[in-house]
């Protein structure tokens, strides 16, 4: 088995799972000022207060196991986002502490609502700006950074962050259909159809933007064989947004956010078939940047321990607080 594409994998899935579930919660901050003050938000809020912190845990395995495993791609990468990796790391810390001072300072409540929507939209636009900034390439020169400070900000990677940031928008309003019920969840379907278009588009206008990115990205996607393995993707995300629009249209409850997650794992398919096998465009590939081999067989024990345990706890906690949430909360 070659180490670095399971390594490779293993870093894919907690990426995708930070996406999915610290998604829906940096979409209902993102969502948060248009629901009404008061009982609107505080169960907006308790929807996600038993899981919100567990969420982030993906992040760190993410992140960390990008170090570990590819430690070039994350020398190399970590430099050139600088500027938008601070900006999330603060954005997560204000959405953090709003979330729990809003509860224990009610007369500056207004204040930390402002911080928990204003923490939530920079964590999201910039965890999409990166992701742009790695598709459109980096510049490398004798295995380190070379390029400036500001690569990283183009009209490219504003458009990728305002896709990622509609997309979380989508996930936190189909969740908060599943979990509400009432005015705040008639809302929430309301939300959720502008969401969806506009999700919809922006990945229309990402993909398309992408086939004159760099010459290989529409290689993969225009010319056989690949195209055999790329174009089922679209599709399958076309056919997977009608169904979203009708499970929204029918007002069913769970079929949207089950349906959001699969729009967002067929768009992360995409853009991993547009970057595959380079880790840092156009010049380094996951070969190039992995770990010594032994490397990744000492951190493979450690991960076949934890992965399991953090998978279980989560799911433990999300069986715990199933069901609707209620005027009171989990209480």
């Amino acid at each position: 088995m070659d180490l670095t594409i399971l390594w490779a994998g293993i870093i894919a899935f907690a990426v995708f799972a930070y996406v999915v579930m610290d998604g829906f919660d940096l979409g209902i901050g993102v969502l948060f000022p248009t629901f009404k003050v008061g009982p609107e938000r505080d169960q907006a809020m308790n929807s996600i207060a038993p899981v919100w912190d567990g969420n982030e845990t993906w992040l760190v395995l993410g992140g960390g196991g990008l170090f570990a495993a590819f430690p070039l791609a994350y020398a190399v990468l970590l430099p050139a986002t600088y500027p938008l990796v601070i900006a999330m790391l603060l954005g997560l810390v204000f959405r953090g502490v709003a979330f729990e001072f809003r509860w224990r300072d009610p007369a500056h409540r207004p204040f930390w609502d402002a911080a928990f929507t204003g923490g939530s939209l920079v964590a999201a636009m910039s965890q999409g700006m990166i992701l742009g900034a790695m598709l459109q390439g980096i510049e490398v020169a004798d295995r380190a950074y070379a390029g400036s400070w500001f690569d990283w900000l183009t009209p490219y990677t504003l458009l990728t962050g305002l896709g990622t940031t509609a997309g979380y928008a989508l996930l936190g309003s189909t969740w908060l259909i599943w979990k509400l019920e009432g005015p705040a969840q008639d809302h929430a379907y309301k939300l959720a159809f502008k969401a969806m278009l506009a999700t919809g588009a922006l990945m229309a206008a990402v993909s398309f933007y992408n086939l004159g990115l760099r010459p290989e990205y529409a290689e993969r996607w225009l010319t056989t064989p690949e195209i055999l393995f790329t174009w089922p993707i679209p599709i399958a995300t076309a056919i997977a947004g009608l169904f979203l629009w009708r499970a929204l249209a029918k007002r069913r409850e769970v079929a949207p956010f089950l349906l959001s997650l699969l729009l967002f794992l067929l768009g992360m398919a995409g853009l991993g078939l547009t970057m595959y096998p380079d880790v840092v465009p156009p010049d380094m590939t996951i070969w190039d940047a992995a770990a010594p081999e032994r490397s990744q067989i000492f951190m493979l024990v450690g991960v076949g321990l934890t992965m399991p345990l953090i998978i279980g706890y989560t799911a433990w906690a999300y069986w715990v607080f199933r069901g609707k949430v209620g005027a009171d909360g989990y209480h």
